[in-house]
């Protein structure tokens, strides 16, 4: 390849591609693709769906999805395996929930693999706390950061396992949020004390995970103007503070805590460190102006962008029911 990435993830608007979006693609090169239930129906057309993405940018694109589980998730049986949230998978696995995550993820990672996707945004490894806002909080693990850090190792490891790219996030912490940032903008009055201990604790345990998302969320402590994923400071505190080397993308940039047009998020979020701005909702005038503001990466971030992507790997066989059967038996 000689050229770089368009500095995005970027979505479609349906079931096939539209010559208009082939012909978009193959002209920003985006650095991958994201789908969601519009973009879904039976395992042939998303594979179809998969095969002609990639083939309108030329390369082997990573193919992102939310399939965490429970209220997060795009697919449903009989097409995949149905699962509780998160938070209520591991409260009844209890002494059982490092096997049973693995397993978990295994299942989730390996049915997204045969389909063609092989990039998943989880786990999700916000501290959660009793005033979490109800978006997210049954979404994560525990609020107990040793114990985040440990179930979302096995949770990292099982999907590297099966092929498909893990994306920790929400960077450097979400869970003291308590509004959605689909809708508004959370902010945490936090001491830069608690966040390390607590926070950003789980984020430093796994700060070799390749691929990380920002979070709509301002930290008073550091940065009391903007949020996380347009502070240029928010930005070299996950980088310096916290460790981490990997690919930081942006949660969707269309999020309402997020202000100005989503050229100008983009751009915002380009500007303060993010090597990669998460467009969603397949709208292709938006994604024109995104795409027009914001450029391609530098040779840094290209370089960053290829060894991630290189951690994909071609997993072996598994019996995909077996697994299931031992989750349900824990």
């Amino acid at each position: 390849m000689t050229r770089s990435f368009g500095a995005a993830i970027l979505g479609c608007a349906g079931l096939r591609l539209t010559p208009a979006e082939k012909r978009f693609f193959a002209q920003c090169w985006p650095a991958g693709f994201i789908l969601f239930q519009r973009n879904l129906d039976t395992a042939e057309q998303i594979r179809a769906l998969c095969a002609d993405l990639r083939d309108a940018v030329g390369w082997g694109a990573p193919i992102f999805i939310d399939q965490e589980g429970g209220r997060v998730q795009r697919m449903w049986a009989p097409l995949v395996t149905d699962f509780l949230p998160p938070l209520d998978d591991v409260a009844r696995l209890g002494s059982k929930a490092a096997r049973g995550m693995a397993l978990r993820y295994g299942i989730i990672a390996a049915e997204l693999h045969r389909l063609g996707i092989d990039g998943n945004c989880s786990p999700a490894l916000d501290v959660a706390r009793d005033e979490t806002h109800p978006f997210l909080r049954n979404r994560l693990l525990s609020d107990d950061p040793e114990v985040v850090s440990r179930l979302g190792r096995v949770i990292v490891d099982a999907q590297l396992e099966q092929g498909v790219l893990p994306v920790i996030k929400h960077m450097p912490g979400h869970g003291l949020g308590t509004a959605d940032s689909h809708l508004h903008l959370p902010r945490s009055a936090a001491s830069a004390e608690v966040l390390d201990a607590i926070d950003f604790a789980p984020f430093k345990a796994l700060s070799d995970v390749p691929l990380g998302m920002s979070a709509h969320l301002v930290f008073e402590a550091f940065d009391g103007e903007e949020p996380a994923t347009v502070s240029g400071t928010m930005i070299s505190v996950i980088r310096d503070r916290i460790g981490f080397g990997g690919v930081l993308m942006t949660d969707d940039i269309s999020m309402e805590a997020l202000s100005g047009t989503v050229a100008d998020r983009g751009a915002a979020a380009r500007a303060a460190g993010c090597d990669l701005v998460l467009h969603c909702n397949g709208d292709m005038c938006e994604m024109q102006s995104l795409m027009d503001r914001i450029g391609r990466l530098d040779a840094g971030d290209h370089a960053r962008v290829m060894s991630a992507y290189g951690q994909r790997i071609c997993p072996e066989t598994v019996d995909i029911a077996a697994m299931r059967a031992e989750f349900e038996a824990l």
